[in-house]
C-alpha cells in the first residue's frame, strides 16, 4: 500500500504522534463526540470516585483513529489516576506483564491499546489479574517447580481493540463497561477541527471545517491530518489564509473527492466492477487484482466503503451498489439479479 496515503488510519509518523498529543483532550469534558459513550463514562466515573474504588475495567472498541487512546487518557485525568500506556504487540511473554503489573498502584491505570494482538500465554496471565487482582508465576523448574501467588494493588485495565471479534469470550467477560466507538457526525468533526485550529494557531472559519469534515471519513486523525495539510497549502498558495477554495483545492491535491475516498478507494471499486461484473466476489480475488494485502482491504479501504453504501458484503462476497456507479460515472450495465 502506498506509505503515502492520507486516508490510512493506521499510519501515523513521529512528527504527527508529537502534534496530536499537543490536540489531545484533557479530560471527558473537552472530549467532542461519542455523546453516547462519554456520557456513561461521567456516571461511572462519578459513582466509583464516591465508593473511593478503581473504576471497572473498560473495553473500547471501534475502527481506528476515532479517539480510544485520547478517551483513555481523559478516563485516567478525570479519576486523577496515573496512566500506564502498552500494547498487545509490545507484551510478548507473560514476565513483560508481570512487571508492568507489580508496578501499579492503588487506582493506576493499564492501558493496552491492540488488546486482541495480546498472546494466548499473556491473556490467560492477565485473568486472576483482572478478577482478583492476584498473579500467579511458577517458581523453579520440573519436579521442584510450584505456584506462587502475588497480590496486585486494585487497578483498573483498559483495553482498546480495532477488531473486537478476535477478543476471546473469557477476556470480554471480565470487562465491567463496555463501549463501541462510530465514526463521527460532519458537526463533531467541524468542532474538532476549530478546536485544533486554534491550539496550532491557525484561522479556519466554519465553512472550511465543514468541507474538511465532510471528506474525513468519520475520524478526528484524519481531520487533523487533512487540516495541518490545508494549512501547508495556504501558507504556500494561499497567503496563509484558509477559505473554502483554498480548502477545495488543498483537498483535490491530495485527491480526496467530495465523499472522502481516496485513489486507492476508487482502485477497489473499479477493480469490482470492471474485472469482476459489480460482484459478488471475494476478498481474496479482489486483493490479487490490485496487488494489496487481504488485511488492508478488510481493515482500512472496507469499513468507510461500507458505512458509506458503496459496497455490501453477502455471504457470496462483496458487491457494488449503485452509489458507486454514480459516484464514478460509470453506466451500470449489468442487469439486476433476483
Amino acid at each position: 500500500m502506498d506509505d503515502k496515503r492520507v486516508v490510512d488510519f493506521f499510519k501515523e509518523n513521529e512528527e504527527e504522534k508529537v502534534i496530536n498529543l499537543s490536540l489531545r483532550p484533557h479530560s471527558l469534558s473537552e472530549f467532542i463526540g461519542q455523546k453516547n459513550v462519554v456520557s456513561s463514562l461521567e456516571i461511572a466515573i462519578s459513582a466509583a470516585k464516591k465508593r473511593a474504588e478503581p473504576l471497572e475495567h473498560v473495553l473500547l472498541s471501534g475502527p481506528p483513529g476515532l479517539g480510544k487512546t485520547s478517551l483513555a487518557y481523559c478516563i485516567a485525568q478525570d479519576m486523577a489516576a496515573k496512566l500506564t500506556a502498552t500494547s498487545g504487540p509490545a507484551i510478548e511473554r507473560a514476565g513483560d506483564l508481570v512487571g508492568i503489573l507489580t508496578n501499579l498502584e492503588k487506582g493506576d491505570i493499564l492501558f493496552i491499546d491492540e488488546i486482541h494482538r495480546l498472546s494466548k500465554v499473556v491473556e490467560e496471565f492477565l485473568y486472576p489479574a483482572m478478577e482478583n487482582f492476584q498473579i500467579d508465576f511458577i517458581i523453579d523448574k520440573g519436579p521442584y517447580a510450584k505456584s506462587v501467588k502475588f497480590n496486585l494493588k486494585p487497578f483498573t485495565l483498559i483495553g482498546a481493540t480495532t477488531r473486537k471479534g478476535l477478543l476471546s469470550a473469557p477476556l470480554r467477560g471480565r470487562f465491567g463497561l463496555f463501549f463501541d466507538f462510530d465514526f463521527y457526525t460532519h458537526q463533531d468533526l467541524a468542532l474538532v477541527l476549530e478546536r485544533s485550529a486554534k491550539l496550532l494557531e491557525i484561522a479556519i472559519d466554519r465553512e472550511s471545517a465543514m468541507e474538511i469534515a465532510s471528506r474525513s471519513r468519520g475520524s478526528p486523525r484524519l481531520s487533523n491530518r487533512m487540516l495541518k495539510r490545508v494549512r501547508d497549502y495556504a501558507q504556500v498558495v494561499g497567503k496563509g489564509v484558509i477559505d473554502l477554495n483554498i480548502t477545495r483545492s488543498a483537498l483535490s491535491q491530495i485527491r480526496i473527492d467530495e465523499e472522502g475516498l481516496d485513489d486507492l478507494d476508487r482502485k477497489y471499486l473499479r477493480a469490482m466492477i470492471e474485472l469482476h461484473q459489480g460482484g459478488p466476489v471475494g476478498i481474496e480475488a479482489i486483493a490479487a487484482s490490485l496487488g494489496e494485502d487481504k488485511g488492508t482491504l478488510e481493515d482500512v479501504v472496507e469499513p468507510y466503503l461500507l458505512k458509506k453504501g458503496f459496497i455490501l458484503r453477502s455471504p457470496r462476497g462483496r458487491i457494488v451498489t449503485e452509489a458507486s456507479y454514480q459516484h464514478l460515472n460509470i453506466p451500470n450495465t449489468k442487469q439486476p439479479s433476483a
